[in-house]
């Protein structure tokens, strides 16, 4: 595709996602929102007011059939992301996905075809990869400060919310018509990439689901198991139906010299253990978490650089999180 010096974004979706990650597209050196798009048209009117952007829609469309607009950022339900992606990437303009990158894998590997038969590079916003606090583990990791890495578990438990209990305003991410793996899909991608980017692609994953409280028809507790490339087991829990008092957020990474804790959504201390004792090490996010991701897009987009956090990339994600649910 051709270079852009001017990235002019438009915005599809106005969910609480944007509020930082659209305010970031703007704080990038040549790039800017110039338009957003929601269904409703009093929230997306009232977005572009808040957030002192020129133009607004109802229709998806309008943002990728606007000649001012060269690029798209899909914030909506991943059960729109391929649709809109395709359509984007057709109509010549780059795309960067809110993750998870679409709604199943088979919906993925659509948009890589596309990305591919067009020229046109795709996105996705697994902006973990480039904070601090997740260099901070790959660093001890290459350290070799826990010796071999023998073996891996995820542990994460939540209160059901509050609109779980309630029929006809339950979040998008529990309704029928954009289920896709539920809270699930939503906040395991985040998990699965970051692991997948520091220890290798999963090639192996299986997983037991069930759906204890019924509150809404996806599952509420999930487990599994899965290997990566280089052999390494890994195991994970999830529910998201628990006691306030058994929450956790929860990374462990055995090692046959030691162990590293750390969290994915909470960003409680990296802990260390060795046998010297345990050390804490506390890095906080930035004030804006992606905006180191949206500056290596613009800049790849600007011919400036590469951005590896590409649909490619992305895809095994949704790979491990299809086999856990047992969708292939």
């Amino acid at each position: 595709m051709e270079i852009l010096k001017n990235v002019k974004w438009g915005i599809i979706g106005c969910g609480e996602v944007t509020e930082k990650s659209g305010g970031a597209l703007s704080l990038v050196y040549k790039s800017e929102v110039v338009a957003v798009m929601n269904e409703d048209e009093e929230t997306a009117r009232t977005y572009a007011e808040k957030h002192g952007i020129e133009k607004w829609y109802t229709d998806p469309l309008s943002i990728i059939g606007d000649e001012d607009i060269n690029a798209v950022y899909i914030a909506s339900p991943p059960s729109t992301h391929a649709t809109y992606a395709i359509m984007a990437m057709k109509a010549g303009k780059p795309v960067y996905i809110e993750k998870p990158m679409a709604a199943s894998y088979e919906d993925c590997m659509r948009i890589n075809r596309i990305s591919k038969e067009t020229g046109i590079p795709c996105f996705v916003a697994y902006y973990r990869r480039t904070l601090p606090y997740f260099q901070k583990v790959r660093e001890l990791l290459h350290s070799g400060v826990i010796g071999q890495v023998m073996n891996l578990q995820i542990r994460f438990a939540q209160p059901a919310q509050n609109l779980d209990y309630t029929s006809t305003t339950q979040p998008w991410r529990v309704q029928s018509d954009t289920i896709a793996g539920a809270f699930f899909y939503d906040l395991a991608s985040h998990q699965l990439d970051i692991l997948q980017d520091l220890f290798g692609c999963i090639l192996e994953a299986e997983g037991y689901t069930n759906n204890l409280m019924k509150l809404h028809q996806a599952s509420d507790t999930i487990s599994a198991c899965f290997k990566f490339d280089s052999g390494l087991p890994g195991s994970g829990s999830w529910c998201f139906v628990a006691h306030h008092s058994a929450a956790v957020d929860k990374i462990e990474v055995i090692g046959n010299k030691g162990q590293i804790r750390f969290s994915i959504f909470t960003y409680d201390p990296i802990e260390l253990y060795t046998a010297g004792g345990k050390e804490e090490i506390e890095i906080l996010p930035p004030e804006n978490p992606q905006l180191a991701l949206i500056t290596s897009v613009v800049e790849h987009l600007q011919g400036k650089a590469i951005c590896t956090a590409d649909g490619i990339s992305a895809t095994p994600t949704n790979w491990v999180m299809d086999k856990i649910l047992k969708k292939i």
